[in-house]
């Protein structure tokens, strides 16, 4: 195996892309086109990676804001500040499979993810986006950033319904993996790698969180998870290397129309009875 040049005592498969030299993790300078060399990566003007994206996450800063509006509304509408459901806003917002279908609340599979079951659900979810978003949407820019975190959470609505349609269920993180799903894809195509960025154990932490906690709506965060991949995907296929960014939303919105049309055809097969509540995060 080759040795990093300029420490001669580290294995490494690792090659500079401009150069050609092989590299150590600490001689590593992700860049769009891979890996460089500090000597190479020193050649160029300001190198855009995942962390060094000029522009402002207002995106990001506007859905937390939502979030925040929407969590006061539901408890001015009677829903206690700790959780436990309940009020107006919440009961006509909340993902539940039977009142879609029998009662075509088609909104539900849309603005679930914009509710919350009492303040500490919010804020893990909200600190949760902010870091993940204010990573993301200056790498991709702020319409793929919406698309993706759009689509996500309609594919986790779908997910939540596909596994527990008679469940009452919110939250955003639906929406969150699907950032996360995405921003892993994204950082795969620029030559990070998910383990060296800590994405690969921050996802592993919240898949298991997921399974082994009470309470949280797995098919809700593992729909987000598969919407944020292949949105980003989307993203980095057809908007980065084919410079086609009118196909790529096209084909987010296609993935969303599908996931929606999904979520209708598998909710409240069966009876209205709620049978719990289940958070997307």
């Amino acid at each position: 195996m080759a040795v990093c040049y300029r420490h001669p005592n580290r294995e490494t498969a690792v090659s500079c892309s401009s150069c050609g030299r092989p590299i150590c993790p600490d001689c590593m300078t992700p860049t769009p086109v891979g890996m460089r060399c500090p000597e190479c990566a020193r050649e160029r003007t300001q190198v855009k990676t995942l962390r060094t994206a000029t522009s402002a996450p207002v995106v990001t800063q506007a859905l937390i804001a939502i979030n925040v509006i929407v969590f006061l509304a539901e408890t001015a509408a009677g829903a206690p500040f700790s959780g436990g459901g309940g009020g107006q806003v919440f009961d006509k917002g909340a993902l539940f499979g039977p009142a879609i279908v029998h009662q075509h609340e088609y909104w539900r599979i849309v603005t679930a993810g914009f509710l919350h079951d009492g303040i500490l659900h919010l804020a893990l979810n909200m600190f949760f986006l902010y870091v993940m978003g204010t990573i993301l949407e200056p790498a991709v820019g702020r319409l793929n950033f919406a698309a993706i975190y759009f689509v996500s959470l309609i594919a986790g609505s779908f997910g939540a319904l596909l596994l527990q349609p008679h469940a009452v269920t919110v939250g955003a993180s639906g929406a969150c993996f699907g950032v996360l799903g995405a921003l892993i894809v994204v950082a795969r195509n620029r030559g990070i790698p998910i383990w060296q960025s800590g994405l690969g154990i921050t996802l592993l932490i919240n898949i298991v969180f997921s399974l082994t906690v009470s309470g949280i709506s797995i098919g809700g965060h593992l729909g987000g998870l598969i919407g944020g991949l292949i949105t980003g995907a989307l993203v980095v296929e057809i908007a980065e290397r084919r410079r086609n960014q009118t196909l790529a939303l096209a084909g987010c919105l296609l993935v969303a129309l599908v996931s929606f049309a999904g979520a209708v055809a598998v909710a409240g097969s069966h009876g209205l009875a709620p049978s719990g509540i289940g958070f997307h995060g």
